[in-house]
């Protein structure tokens, strides 16, 4: 029974799973925009954003948090320079999921995340 767990499995371990957000998390602060399957999108959206919501403050502590999940040192200065302060009068959702149809291959349902103008 899965009674009060909360959030997806992915079919991953936890450090697997947490890995992969990590990933799509950079991918995402790099390029502002990607594309994945829905459940992977809705995953990541509570996790980015409460990265943008670090990088708000702009403190060394939150970059020093922030740093823990996004460990490429362009994409955490991307975060803090250009992310954080567009969003500073924002009061959250930072980010909005499209939804794009099916992939061809197996039929998962695709969703496209992006960050959302300041």
């Amino acid at each position: 029974m899965r009674h009060r767990k909360a959030g997806r499995s992915l079919r991953r371990t936890s450090e697997q799973r947490l890995a992969l957000l990590r990933n799509l998390a950079t991918s995402l602060i790099e390029t502002g925009a990607i594309e994945t399957t829905e459940a992977k999108a809705k995953e990541l959206r509570p996790f980015v954003e409460k990265l943008i919501t670090k990088a708000r403050t702009g403190t060394l502590h939150a970059r020093r948090l922030a740093g823990i999940h996004v460990q490429k040192r362009a994409a955490a200065d991307k975060l803090f320079k250009e992310i954080g302060p567009k969003n500073a009068k924002r009061a959250g959702g930072y980010t909005r999921i499209l939804k794009t149809g099916h992939r061809k291959g197996d039929g998962a349902e695709m969703a496209r995340i992006e960050l959302v103008e300041g």
